[in-house]
């Protein structure tokens, strides 16, 4: 059964995972952003609109800086983790992730400091999210991405485009069709000019993903209240309105204790006559609960889609990586054996490339009508042949057998010419060994493209006539003339079709029919197919049994002891490939990793149907 704990404990992995690759969202990359497909709760708010004050609620801890201006200058992926008994709150940051902070001033000063690394010490913005998971008994299992408040004004050493920039950042979460908007809108002032409810209403018009929150109740003018927006009249989203009473700014001077400030809270709403009919659904509690609930039941209903998404992406990426070429694996047993990614490039050779380059032989020109006259009438010279033109037959399978020569030649060197260097350094490692290999592995796939020419099968042809025979062709008006005429011959003519024996007027004439030509076109076909057949299977074993096995066992072992102890620097020097594919092969290949990985996390929950 998948719990709360699972199902939201799952996001919050694959969401580190996305960040430590640098997916967080936007649409850069060519491959289907899985940061993007996540559920998640993105916190907006305008400038002073308590948004800090009420994540600070949520947690029951005083952490996030403070200050004049744009505090929040990158987004905060909040993750936390509920845990049982009383064990010992503490604070855990992505980008340190072997560091316990139990002291929550010091996380503050670590947000400050982290988002100073990435913006330097400027007012400017980042779309890099820090992680921070906090872990305690007070809290529920919940993620919320803290963004950076909207604007409408650029101050004193701010960008002038700061304002569009926060906008357009703060959509790229919002506009997602799995995200949770929560709008913080303060009570004491009009709900119509709220930036927060302005931007979920637009890409949110039906109101289904956003939950309403209303802060500073307290701090309305006497006489007044917030009732409309609260029930819904004001402006109605299909979640309910959640009131929040913060803490003052006395309060926070004086470091408050959180927990009493939560208790003043319930107090607030318990006795006041405005809202009291609606203290069990208000409050920084009430709040936390009704989003880890709904996240839980979002993400349910979105994992068949999330999925679905992994499993494009990782056939899309399986396939680039094979167009690019698999990163080289650092075990070389493993690599020629099977196991790990780029082994199977030599199965590829034989399973991919040379069956596509024999099926770009041009035996369709070799064995054209015309070709096939020329080069039967050739071989005749001043004899015409009797039955069947043996050498022209032999010419035209010679000839053809030759176009194998060298898709053969290429399987063999196909491997080694992706990285010319290490070709080299191999070559110049082991000696004259690896090209001994090579070069016997060339002689043996070559000499079974002589044998097939040197012994042609004539079992082969002698089915022929009798397949004819069988077949028994309804035979055209021409032929039904030919074969009257053939009645009307001697018996010494018997067996030379009609038109091979020419004319009493012109004996020479025509030497031989078209449809003859045709036919020993399409003989020769045949024949070349089967043994086209025969060398897909046999090139390969060839070339496993001559190089690929003899060089394992003959050089791995200086493989290991003098290349395998070189750098990474060093090795990628040998694999002299452009930096920008390598760098794109790397990128794919971790991509890769975390889609599988995410797919096995997904597996591993049993979902609730």
């Amino acid at each position: 059964m998948a719990t709360m704990e699972s199902l939201i404990g799952l996001v919050n992995r694959i969401q580190r995972a996305c960040t430590a690759l640098g997916d967080y969202g936007g649409g850069d990359s060519e491959f289907s952003s899985l940061w993007d497909a996540l559920p998640s709760v993105a916190v907006v708010g305008g400038q002073s609109s308590g948004k800090s004050s009420v994540l600070e609620s949520i947690v029951g801890r005083d952490f996030l800086p403070r200050g004049s201006g744009i505090v929040t200058r990158r987004p905060l992926v909040l993750q936390l983790h509920k845990t049982e008994g009383r064990q010992e709150e503490y604070a855990e940051f992505g980008h340190l992730p072997r560091r316990r902070f139990t002291d929550f001033a010091l996380v503050r000063k670590e947000i400050q400091d982290e988002t100073d690394r990435i913006t330097g010490k400027t007012k400017q913005i980042s779309p890099i999210p820090i992680h921070l998971s906090i872990y305690s008994p007070k809290v529920v299992n919940l993620t919320l991405i803290d963004l950076p408040g909207l604007t409408k004004v650029a101050v004193e050493g701010q960008s002038e485009t700061i304002v569009e920039d926060i906008e357009t950042m703060v959509r790229t979460y919002v506009e997602k069709p799995n995200s949770i908007i929560l709008a913080i809108s303060p009570a004491n002032q009009d709900i119509a000019t709220s930036d927060a409810i302005k931007l979920a209403k637009e890409v949110d018009p039906s109101g289904e993903r956003t939950f309403g929150v209303l802060t500073k109740l307290d701090l309305m003018d006497k006489g007044t209240n917030a009732l409309d927006v609260l029930e819904g009249r004001a402006y109605r989203l299909q979640h309910p309105w959640v009131g929040i009473v913060n803490r003052s700014q006395a309060d926070i001077n004086k470091n408050t204790d959180m927990m009493y400030a939560r208790r003043r809270e319930q107090e607030y709403f318990a006795t006041s006559p405005d809202y009291g009919h609606l203290a069990s659904k208000m409050g920084s509690e009430y709040l936390a609960k009704l989003l880890s609930q709904h996240l839980e039941s979002v993400i349910k209903a979105k994992i068949p889609g999330i999925t679905s998404l992994i499993n494009k992406g990782v056939d899309d990426m399986e396939a680039e990586l094979d167009r690019l070429g698999r990163p080289i694996a650092v075990d070389a047993g493993e690599h020629l054996d099977g196991g790990r990614p780029g082994g199977d490039r030599i199965y590829g050779v034989f399973d991919n490339q040379l069956p596509a380059a024999l099926r770009k032989l041009p035996f369709d020109r070799h064995l054209s009508l015309q070709n096939v006259r020329k080069i039967v009438s050739e071989a005749d010279g001043y004899q015409p042949h009797l039955i069947a033109p043996e050498q022209g037959y032999r010419r035209l399978i010679e000839g053809s057998l030759n176009y194998f020569r060298g898709p053969a030649e290429a399987s063999v060197d196909a491997e080694l010419r992706r990285f010319p260097t290490l070709q080299s350094a191999l070559a110049a490692a082991a000696g004259e060994a690896l090209e001994k290999f090579r070069d016997e592995s060339k002689k043996t796939v070559v000499r079974l493209v002589d044998m097939e020419s040197s012994y042609l099968t004539v079992d082969f042809f002698r089915k022929l006539p009798q397949e004819v025979e069988k077949v028994g062709p309804t035979p055209s008006p021409a032929d039904r003339r030919a074969s009257s005429a053939d009645r009307k011959n001697p018996p010494s003519d018997r067996g030379i079709p009609a038109a091979d024996r020419g004319s009493a007027v012109d004996p020479l004439g025509d030497r031989y029919a078209e449809a003859h030509f045709r036919r020993i076109g399409s003989n020769v076909s045949s024949y070349i197919g089967m043994v086209s057949d025969t060398l897909k299977s046999t090139i390969p074993k060839a070339v496993v049994y001559c190089q690929v096995k003899e060089a394992k066992q003959n050089l791995l072992n200086y493989f290991y002891t003098q290349i395998g102890k070189k750098e990474a620097k060093q090795l990628a020097e040998l694999l002299d490939e452009d930096p920008s594919l390598m760098s794109k092969r790397l990128e794919i290949a971790k991509r890769l990793e975390l889609y599988k990985g995410a797919r096995d996390e997904i597996d591993s929950v049993s979902w609730v149907r």
